[in-house]
């Protein structure tokens, strides 16, 4: 039973289009505890003061989701060989060319519990997509996904890091699978071209110096004239540190309709970019992850990058 169940799930989320699938066992992550706690107490969330909220679910799941047994781990695939045409514009990290990955992502796992209860019967659990506190690197680590990269980030052996990670965390009984090894090696890439230096030797980000953190979470209304000139033409996002990443050179296009962006964006020049108004980034980035910054945000930093 445990292995028919398993394999209705994998069976599931390839037919979703989920490039990789893995499960583990619901319950307490000590280790990842412990680093987690250390990264809080360095201030490495900046300030994302939410970061410190839920820290026992963050770390235990079955205090998240009561009664679940096993948390299913998804990778859905967003590396693209696309770019934006001028190379001295404002650049996107590739991630926000398309639709939000969580309405894309989101869709499919209303789906898969659906699917799910037609084929075994009532499923009690919840799923995510960055939406809750879930250390999906973790769970995707434990499931044999891939393994965490000193740059952070779920790496895969096969496909790279551009992936959006998800989360069903449910009450069945299914069979785990286990962790695989590191396979970073002695590579430094990811470190030595970060220009911030934001990269931790614990592979952690601290957010404070990180790009992505300074350009879509922190909410100041300028940002810190210590980042003048570092910040290589990123407007919204980096991905300086995966771009360099060796592991990324086996990536493939995705072939998700909601991410391919329009070729306006990717058209847009420099001017283009600095005269960007109101209604304009409105309609340009209308359900893109990009308004999560709102057009004041864009606009600060753009201002910011022309200084």
């Amino acid at each position: 039973m445990l292995l028919s169940n398993t394999q209705i799930v994998k069976s599931i989320a390839r037919q979703l289009g989920f490039d990789y699938v893995g499960i583990s066992k619901a319950e307490f992550l000590p280790d990842d505890a412990v680093r987690f706690e250390e990264w809080l107490n360095l201030k490495g969330n900046g300030k994302m003061g939410y970061m410190g909220n839920h820290f026992d679910k963050r770390v235990d799941p079955t205090k998240l989701v009561e009664g679940s047994k096993a948390v299913v781990s998804l990778m859905y695939n967003y590396h693209t060989k696309l770019r934006q045409e001028d190379s001295k514009a404002p650049q996107l990290a590739k991630y926000a060319y398309g639709e939000d990955y969580h309405f894309v992502v989101r869709d499919k796992l209303n789906e898969f519990f659906h699917l799910l209860e037609e084929q075994i019967g009532k499923v009690e659990g919840r799923s995510f997509v960055d939406s809750a506190p879930v250390l999906e690197r973790a769970w995707a680590r434990k499931s044999g996904l891939g393994w965490i990269g000193k740059n952070s980030m779920l790496i895969n052996k096969n496909s790279g890091s551009d992936f959006f990670l998800a989360e069903l965390i449910i009450d069945l009984e299914l069979e785990p699978d286990g962790p695989i090894k590191d396979y970073c090696g002695t590579c430094t890439k990811c470190i030595d071209s970060c220009p911030t230096d934001a990269i931790l030797q614990q592979r952690q980000i601290d957010s404070n110096k990180c790009i992505s953190y300074l350009t879509i979470e922190l909410k100041d209304e300028t940002l810190p004239d210590d980042f003048q000139g570092k910040l290589q033409n990123w407007m919204f996002g980096c991905d300086i540190c995966q771009d360099v990443c060796p592991w990324n050179r086996f990536g493939k296009q995705n072939t998700e309709e909601r991410f391919q962006p329009r070729l306006s964006l990717l058209e847009m020049t420099k001017e283009n970019w600095e005269a960007l108004g109101q209604e304009d980034f409105s309609k340009l980035f209308r359900k893109s992850a990009v308004k999560r910054t709102k057009f004041s945000g864009l606009k600060r930093n753009v201002d910011f990058l022309k200084k």
